[in-house]
């Protein structure tokens, strides 16, 4: 009889969690279906199928005819955003609203004044051998990208039909693209031929993957595939000698495209004086943190591919607990999953590049910055109920958000005793700081046309301390590219940042003695990743940063 009431009172347990819980998630999802205005969802869908070029010859169509052409349909959507009386409207509501104007204005400066299709050989790279570790690869990109890390060989018959069909695009796109690029950016032209040849050498390698020998057509494919990208980097090459223009869009368009596009409320001046500010702040920092630490024991670097192994997975989970333990944000079941494929492997010391220097000493200041793993897998495990904020925003608009807090947490779980047990990684955060602040600086005198992409990159070499951009090369080219590439996302980081704490600051005075760091951490998780100062309107229902920026706003007349 005992074990039968026992039973019962299991069973109407669960029931009840059971029910809890499904009310909480009807509620939750009520909540944000009362915060969406339908019309503003129907544009937001009938505007995101318009941004996608129309294709010609199977491949979407970049010409300037095509944009010439699109341009009064543009319109008509604009003004379909326009005519919302948002005023009126709850704080969601309107960040939604933002959402969209800030990607409307985004494709007018693309198709104004970035043009990659024109100026930036890059834009026309086809294959991505990775996942980006934010919600849409940075810097612009064509529309229709082959993702060969979702791709697993053997291929089923499915999947190999699905890579037929994107290969055959390759050939296309390129030669739409030697009639496209008539751009005289000389640091663009140049560093972009790289990841053209990169390109050869990524087909090459689907050559030997299990399988793809012996099938005829997908040879056939892939090879067509490498003559005509191998032709297209000639043609780069010969074209290169004409190119002297300058790379950068210079600091008015510059401070525009932040301001109206990435909603970051601050210009280029401003970017500068704060850069300046954390890379003084980043190094002093460092250098008090050595004096402090001067008679502890120095880390030695991981030396072999066990000791790797064992630093990284020890690193992992301490990460991980530290948070969890310490109430800092709600830690999901998904977590460890989502950073156990990143930790790395045991590189030779000669060989590691910047970041993987610091992870052979201690891994959890880059681990932290591996937040980004986490807020990936929350987008498949737990889609946002809003479709306007369910996905990667448009032309990288999520930088300030998601750049800004994986750097902002590396200093931020420091500050709450991540290395109590370990002082001398204090010393790794500020070189991360300092790092990602001179590289900024170097993108912004380059966007600046003060300074070639090369000359930015000396700043990002000789102020980045112990000389650990100096290891190894390809990184720097990397960073320095895809900064002049895609504008503002070099100082994303600071400048994201900067404003995450702001937010903070902001956040933790609203709520007084109520305040904690795991509702500010939860709060900001669960509003989407957008832009951080459409998050600080959301959160604190302070949206002076945006009207600032709408008060200011100017259209572009080209």
């Amino acid at each position: 009889m005992l074990n039968f009431l026992q039973n019962q009172k299991l069973i109407y347990f669960n029931l009840f969690i059971l029910i809890s819980f499904l009310v909480f998630g009807i509620s939750n999802a009520q909540r944000y279906g009362q915060f969406q205005n339908p019309e503003l969802v129907s544009l937001f869908k009938d505007w995101r199928a318009f941004e996608v070029p129309p294709m010609k010859n199977g491949v979407p169509d970049y010409s300037e005819a095509s944009f010439n052409q699109r341009w009064e349909t543009y319109t008509v959507l604009r003004e379909r955003l326009e005519k919302f009386n948002k005023e009126t409207w709850e704080a969601e509501q309107q960040v939604d609203w933002h959402l969209l104007w800030a990607e409307m204005n985004g494709y007018v400066f693309n198709a104004k004044i970035l043009k990659p299709w024109q100026r930036d050989p890059a834009f026309y790279k086809s294959i991505w051998t990775s996942k980006s570790d934010v919600p849409a690869h940075e810097g612009p990109t064509h529309h229709f990208v082959i993702e060969l890390w979702q791709y697993n060989f053997p291929l089923n018959q499915k999947r190999r039909n699905d890579l037929i069909s994107s290969l055959k695009m390759i050939p296309e796109l390129n030669n739409q693209a030697q009639f496209n690029l008539t751009g005289n950016a000389k640091d663009l032209w140049i560093a972009g031929i790289r990841d053209i040849q990169d390109q050869v050498e990524v087909l090459k390698d689907i050559l030997l993957k299990p399988d793809v020998n012996g099938d005829r057509i997908l040879v056939s494919e892939i090879n067509k595939a490498i003559a005509s990208t191998q032709y297209f980097v000639n043609w780069l090459k010969e074209e290169a000698p004409k190119k002297n223009g300058p790379s950068g869009i210079g600091k008015e368009n510059y401070t525009w495209y932040q301001q109206n596009v990435h909603l970051v409320p601050l210009s280029w001046d401003d970017e500068v004086l704060l850069l300046k500010r954390e890379l003084a702040r980043a190094w002093s920092s460092l250098k008090l943190e050595e004096h402090r630490n001067r008679n502890l024991v120095e880390i030695n670097p991981a030396d072999s591919p066990e000791a790797y192994a064992i630093l990284a997975q020890n690193a992992a989970k301490e990460l991980i607990n530290f948070l969890d333990q310490n109430d800092i944000v709600t830690v999901k079941d998904y977590f460890s999953k989502a950073l156990e494929p990143h930790l790395g492997k045991y590189i030779p010391s000669e060989k590691r590049n910047f970041f993987w220097i610091t992870a052979h000493l201690d891994p959890k200041p880059l681990f932290s910055h591996f937040y980004h793993w986490f807020e990936l897998e929350r987008m498949l495990e737990e889609p946002h109920p809003n479709p306007i904020r369910r996905g990667a925003l448009l032309y990288n608009i999520f930088d300030s958000r998601n750049e800004g807090l994986a750097t902002g947490v590396e200093e931020m779980f420091m500050h709450v005793g991540l290395y109590d047990q370990n002082p001398r990684a204090r010393e790794i955060v500020y070189i991360l700081i300092a790092q990602r602040a001179a590289r900024g600086l170097g993108s912004l005198y380059a966007h600046a046309n003060m300074l070639s992409m090369e000359e930015a990159g000396k700043i990002h070499s000789e102020y980045t301390p112990r000389g650990w951009m100096k290891t190894e090369k390809e990184l720097l080219i990397f960073e320095q590219h895809l900064y002049l590439r895609q504008p503002g996302y070099g100082t994303s980081y600071i400048t994201g940042k900067y404003l995450i704490e702001d937010m903070m600051m902001e956040f933790a005075n609203k709520q007084k003695e109520d305040f904690t760091l795991k509702q500010f951490f939860d709060t900001l998780n669960s509003i989407g990743n957008i832009p951080v100062s459409l998050g600080k309107w959301e959160m604190t229902g302070d949206g002076s940063q945006i009207q600032k920026i709408q008060n200011s706003f100017k259209t572009i007349d080209y």
